[in-house]
Formats: C-alpha cells, sequence, structure tokens
C-alpha cells in the first residue's frame, strides 16, 4: 500500500471514529450530518444540504456526461441491549473498529467520501456526485427520496451497504401488510362470541404455506412471513380483533401492488398495505459498471436486505466494506483492512471508466 492510500484510510477512519461517537439514530443525524459537512467543506467543496442530507458534486462537472452517484447512509438503527461495548465509544483492537454504525454503513460512508476526493481531483468521462443520505433505515420521507430531487440527474449509482465489496447487483423490495380478523367480544366461560383468533386461523396458515411460483436467480422466491400477532384483552373475555403483522419480501418478478392484491383475494380478514413504494430494484448485468466489475474479478449476487437502492429511479448496485450478517448486532465492527481494500477497489473499477 502506498503512502497516499494510507493517508486516505486514515482519514477514512478518523471521520468514521467521530461519527460513531455521535448518535445518529434515523431521524437524529442533525449532529452527524453537520460532521459530513464540516468534512466535505474542509476538502473544498461546495457542499449542499436539505435536513440531513448532504451532498457536493465534483468540479469538471459537464450536463452532457452521464452522472454516477456514490451514495451511503449516515443514520443508524438503535443499538440492541446486548452490547457488551459502549456502542457510542469508538475503540480500535485487532485491527477492527468497533461502534454502532460502523459497519452499516460507516465504513461505505466514509470510503465513498475519500474515493470521491481522489477522483475528482481530475476530469472524468463522467460527473461525481456524494451524498450522505439521512433516514435509511427507517426509508423515511425525509432521508434519500427527499435529495434525489434536487440532484443533477443521476444515469447510475453505487450504495456503500457492506456486501464484503462484492457487487450486489439486485435487491428484494419490501411490503409490510396489517391484517385484521373481526369476531364478537363476549364472556369466555359461556363460550359467546366470536373468537377472533379463530377466524385468523385459516389466514395464518395460508399465509404460511403458499408459495409463490416465480423464483429469482439472483434473489430467489418471494416470501411473506408473519413476524407480530396481536389479540385479546384479558383471559375471560373472547377477543374481537386478531391483529398480524406480515413481512413481504418480492423479487424482481412482483411488484408490490400486484402482491398485495394477490394476498386480499386469498384472505377474508381486513388487510392494509402500509407502503407499495419500497419495490425490488436492480442494474442489468450487462451494465459498463457491471462488466467492469466481473473483469475485476468479482462475484454478482442478489441480495435479500433492503436500502435506499429501493428509492432510486435509476440503475443501482450495492458495493461496500463489511459484511452484511454484522449489521443491526452488539458490538459491530469494521475491519480497518477493508476500508482500506474499499477505497483501492473503488478507485481501480471507477478510474478512467467509459460510461
Amino acid at each position: 500500500m502506498g503512502t497516499q492510500e494510507t493517508d486516505y484510510t486514515k482519514e477514512a477512519v478518523s471521520l468514521l471514529k467521530r461519527l460513531i461517537a455521535t448518535p445518529s439514530i434515523s431521524r437524529q443525524e442533525s449532529a452527524a450530518a453537520d460532521i459530513m459537512e464540516e468534512t466535505l467543506g474542509n476538502y473544498g467543496y461546495d457542499c449542499r444540504r436539505e435536513q440531513n442530507n448532504v451532498w457536493a458534486i465534483a468540479p469538471h462537472f459537464n450536463e452532457h456526461n452521464p452522472t454516477l452517484l456514490l451514495n451511503a447512509h449516515i443514520d443508524t438503527v438503535r443499538p440492541v441491549d446486548s452490547w457488551k461495548r459502549d456502542p457510542f465509544s469508538p475503540t480500535i483492537e485487532n485491527g477492527r473498529l468497533y461502534g454502532l454504525g460502523s459497519n452499516d454503513c460507516g465504513g461505505g460512508l466514509v470510503s465513498l467520501a475519500q474515493v470521491f476526493r481522489i477522483l475528482s481531483m481530475k476530469p472524468q468521462t463522467f460527473n461525481l456526485v456524494y451524498l450522505a443520505s439521512a433516514e435509511e433505515e427507517v426509508s423515511g420521507n425525509g432521508g434519500i427520496s427527499r435529495a434525489l430531487p434536487l440532484l443533477p440527474k443521476i444515469d447510475v449509482a453505487i450504495v456503500g451497504e457492506p456486501t464484503s465489496m462484492q457487487p450486489a447487483i439486485a435487491e428484494k423490495g419490501l411490503m409490510v401488510i396489517d391484517i385484521t380478523a373481526h369476531g364478537k367480544s363476549g364472556h369466555a366461560a359461556r363460550g359467546e362470541g366470536v373468537n377472533a383468533i379463530y377466524e385468523a386461523m385459516d389466514d395464518l396458515e395460508w399465509l404460511s404455506s403458499y408459495r409463490f411460483k416465480k423464483v429469482s436467480k439472483l434473489l430467489g422466491p418471494t416470501l411473506m412471513t408473519v413476524t407480530q400477532i396481536n389479540a385479546g384483552t384479558q383471559h375471560n373475555v373472547i377477543p374481537d380483533t386478531c391483529h398480524m403483522v406480515v413481512d413481504v419480501r418480492t423479487n424482481e418478478y412482483y411488484d408490490n401492488e400486484e402482491v398485495f392484491k394477490f394476498i386480499q383475494s386469498h384472505i377474508k380478514s381486513e388487510a392494509k398495505a402500509r407502503s407499495f413504494r419500497l419495490h425490488s430494484s436492480s442494474i442489468p448485468e450487462g451494465h459498463p459498471l457491471v462488466q467492469r466489475c466481473l473483469e475485476l474479478g468479482m462475484s454478482p449476487f442478489g441480495s435479500p436486505t433492503l436500502s435506499d437502492e429501493a428509492l432510486m429511479p435509476f440503475p443501482a448496485f450495492k458495493l461496500g466494506p463489511g459484511d452484511s450478517a454484522r449489521s443491526h448486532t452488539a458490538d459491530e465492527f469494521v475491519e480497518i483492512g477493508e476500508i482500506s481494500h474499499a477505497i483501492g477497489t473503488y478507485i481501480t473499477l471507477l478510474d478512467g471508466l467509459q460510461l
């Protein structure tokens, strides 16, 4: 590793330590956005901000060239109770940087910031935009969907989620459905009323056993899983409602509206989708960026987890340091070597690329 690459890694790690020490739970990212705004300004860029979304556009912008977006999010989930360390105290041990958000997706956030600096030092055949976005973990309206209309027209994006620096060229969509079975309350001792739990049983059986027919090569089957059930007020009252939450993960063969209507037609309970906007997303395997990944020996795959890619109306894929299996876990970490490797890999992938 050259001295210059080492310096960029050190700056990335230093920035990530500051971010870890600054709590940035979704919808509470203001202080972290301040850090990103200050950092990009110190790097010499005319930084822009909308709420807690912060971005910069590289010099040499040419409206006739395609535009590449480098994106990662600044928010984190809440720390789980099983943390043995202080989640907001960045600690380096044995080459690992521990702290909340270090892996998801602080490593990608700070690596892409350095890559943006390096690539923008000279003209490229494409325009470059760096965006540190908010509210990713809750798919909030104040996040990337608020920032995108203010950016130049984007042709393709790299999302710095942890993928072990392998390209996730497709990801599943998400739809959450609230299902309510209705009964009639009564006294349990007299066997009165209509038990809403029993009314829900046929629907539960169908939801648990039905299999969608179209299976994706990259993403596998569309899945629906009942994840929450709530009914009853006390032991001697027949419940008049039974509420269920269904988590639906769609592959590219099904859109959310289609799946919702299909579910509605097969259950007798009342169903309501919280949102339809988080569709499955992908980038064509023939795209120049994917082809360049293949030339570098990378292995494209499909990701079961959701990201801001779902809200991007243009081709995008996930590529970032860290391991998705570490996300949202206690004692989360990213390896310093992963950040260094990511910076080098991004540069090799993008410098001089013809989009």
